[in-house]
């Protein structure tokens, strides 16, 4: 075995688990998913049929992640955060023919208790704040609080503030890379 689980780990038949992945207790692990190399995936996390997690996803403790959701490398989902994959749930009706997919791109982060209402997109390195509550399409880079969600501004690859100037340019404080705000879309300058 090339990943480690917890004793208490409960990993079904049929997963494809990646080299250096770390599954903690409780947790556990359903049929024909798959789940990239170096994850971390905390006590108590659920992982359904069929969901994919690239590799270096960061799941920390109580987070389903339900069948229809994909995440892209590099993705960080905090404590208790909650996905969904079906718009009207009820108890005596079945909809499993009716999962609506989430796609977390690449490098994106949702905060503690955030709630990710299935059928949306979060953009490639998106801040999704701690009890946001998303329910649209979120835009890469994009800064996201609230409930319901709204943007109060974008952030770099390393998770920090942008300040556009005047000519549509910011530089990130940490890595000194530059961004280009242009028609309210942002792109990291080669």
């Amino acid at each position: 075995m090339s990943y480690f689980a917890h004793p208490t780990a409960v990993i079904d038949e049929g997963c494809q688990i990646g080299e250096a992945t770390r599954i903690w207790h409780f947790c556990h692990i359903m049929p024909d998913c798959t789940i990239g190399q170096q994850c971390n995936l905390g006590q108590n996390v659920v992982v359904s049929p069929g969901v994919k997690l690239g590799n270096n996803v960061k799941v920390q403790n109580n987070v389903s992640i339900y069948t229809g959701v994909i995440c892209e490398d590099d993705v960080f989902l905090g404590p208790s955060m909650v996905f969904t994959n079906v718009i009207n749930p009820r108890s005596a009706i079945a909809r499993k023919d009716q999962y609506k997919p989430t796609l977390v791109k690449r490098g994106a982060s949702i905060g503690a208790n955030a709630t990710i209402i299935c059928g949306n997109e979060i953009g490639e390195y998106a801040l999704i704040g701690a009890g946001a509550v998303v329910t649209k399409t979120i835009p890469a880079y994009a800064l996201i609080v609230g409930n319901p969600a709204r943007q109060i501004g974008w952030v770099s690859e390393y998770g920090h503030r942008l300040n556009f100037d005047d000519t549509g340019v910011a530089v990130c404080p940490e890595s000194d890379q530059k961004y280009i705000l242009n028609n309210n879309t942002v792109s990291k300058q080669a």
